[in-house]
């Protein structure tokens, strides 16, 4: 039987497919060239190719956008009704919570899965990515660390590994071995992603925005190209610097050119643009009609029940859009899932209407409001899911909701929090500015 670049056997597959389907694997778990389309070009040489369909299934539901999710589910159904092996058994089981929206079992399953089946770089990338959106990044460097011993530099894939690892470093807070190990990564896999990602975040968390856009320029020809599908998240980390350093012209042409180029319409890759015209709008900047174009981009792509994260970032979009109407109808949505039985019911009853809701409070201008919703809940963002780069949006957000509502003490010592670990940063500067004038109630 044929097997993959790993050594797994292949149910189904043809010889020029299983070559298709290393391509995919390849540019699945590096986030470089068109993962979708190898998968589709397997499936056609080999229609009976178990891991082809499988492997675009995961793809899909990993999105986490209700318009490509949907799309999974026949893909699964098609593997369920072939010949499968050990291996692929556990993919299908996995795949089978995870198209439910139970992603903690799913990563359940992945964790024992790849005990027995160590090299599987789809079952690591689809496991982190689980992980990512229950708001347990950290752990990617647990399941890295359990098998990179037994990985050799030769192995193909290894250099992903060992950005996985880094990443999951990163978001643990230990920045200087997450930056050694990533840059060491970007040297072996030049094109991987999480390599370059996790060295900007690194940047990011420890103040050094002026480091991070020399990183990003030195690699740009390597990380900015078509064959990157996620590189509008690395120019929204860029714009991130532009922000730290006070340039926010610069940001905002990021936002015109390459933000707007290189998203994509789903979910997950919109966030990036909501995410930058938030804090813009935050810090005072005239963003234009930016926001009506945005938000019609997210029609149909977070529905109040997927994923509380993106329907958090589509929510800024229809709030500052003017359509108020849209939000309280998301709010319906959201509080239908809170109401349920589903997994993600107690992330959206507990963290993610009540940010909506604040979200609402601060656009209409009630600013005490926002304070009042979002102080309670600012520890327990991370149940959302994203890092801690991206969820820092709640904290900007009470930050500045804080100093419009002329509390002293709350805005004062969120600003002297935030300068702990930037201490460059203009903008935590501006919040200590604005905050150091006000007067105590």
């Amino acid at each position: 039987m044929l097997t993959d670049a790993q050594g797994y056997a292949l149910s189904g597959a043809t010889s020029d497919a299983a070559t298709l389907f290393n391509q995919a694997v390849r540019a699945y778990s590096l986030v470089y060239r068109n993962a979708l389309d190898l998968f589709d070009a397997a499936r056609q040489r080999a229609p009976d190719f178990a891991m082809a369909h499988i492997g675009k299934a995961w793809l899909l539901t990993l999105t986490y956008d209700p318009v490509l999710a949907a799309q999974a589910r026949p893909l699964l159904a098609t593997a369920q009704t072939l010949t499968l092996n050990e291996h692929e058994r556990g993919h299908v089981v996995a795949l089978e919570q995870a198209t439910q929206g139970a992603r903690a079992a799913a990563v359940g399953i992945l964790d024992q899965h790849l005990v027995h089946f160590p090299f599987d770089l789809i079952a690591h990338q689809a496991a982190n990515l689980l992980d990512g959106f229950l708001g347990r990044f950290l752990w990617i460097r647990r399941r890295a660390a359990r098998v990179l011993p037994l990985w050799s530099t030769q192995r193909p894939g290894y250099a992903t590994m060992c950005a996985f690892h880094g990443f999951g470093l990163e978001e643990a807070g230990e920045y200087a071995q997450a930056e050694e190990e990533s840059r060491a990564a970007a040297e072996m896999e030049p094109h991987s992603f999480w390599a370059h990602h996790t060295v900007a975040h690194v940047m990011e968390m420890t103040g050094r925005p002026q480091d991070g856009l020399d990183w990003m320029a030195a690699r740009e020809p390597m990380w900015s190209t078509p064959d990157h599908p996620n590189r509008v998240h690395i120019w929204w980390h860029r714009s991130l610097f532009h922000l730290e350093l006070g340039q926010y012209d610069s940001a905002l042409a990021l936002y015109d050119r390459p933000i707007r180029e290189t998203q994509r319409p789903f979910g997950a890759s919109l966030t990036n643009a909501s995410a930058l015209l938030w804090r813009l709008d935050l810090l005072g900047c005239d963003v234009g009609n930016r926001w009506q174009e945005l938000a019609s981009l997210w029609d149909g792509h977070a529905d109040g029940k997927c994923l509380a994260f993106t329907d958090i970032h589509a929510a800024m979009a229809e709030l500052r859009s003017g359509q108020e109407a849209k939000v309280e109808q998301r709010l319906g949505w959201m509080r239908r899932t809170a109401a349920g039985e589903t997994e993600q019911a107690a992330c959206y009853r507990d963290v993610g209407i009540p940010v909506v809701e604040a979200l609402f409070a601060f656009h209409r201008g009630d600013f005490a409001e926002a304070v009042e919703a979002l102080q309670p809940i600012r520890y327990e963002t991370w149940r959302i899911g994203g890092s801690n780069a991206q969820r820092d949006i709640v904290d900007w957000t009470l930050t500045e909701a804080a100093l419009r509502a002329g509390n002293r003490e709350v805005a004062l010592s969120l600003a002297y929090e935030r300068l702990d670990s930037r201490p460059s940063s203009v903008v935590n500067r501006r919040f200590l500015e604005q905050s150091q004038p006000l007067r105590t109630a």
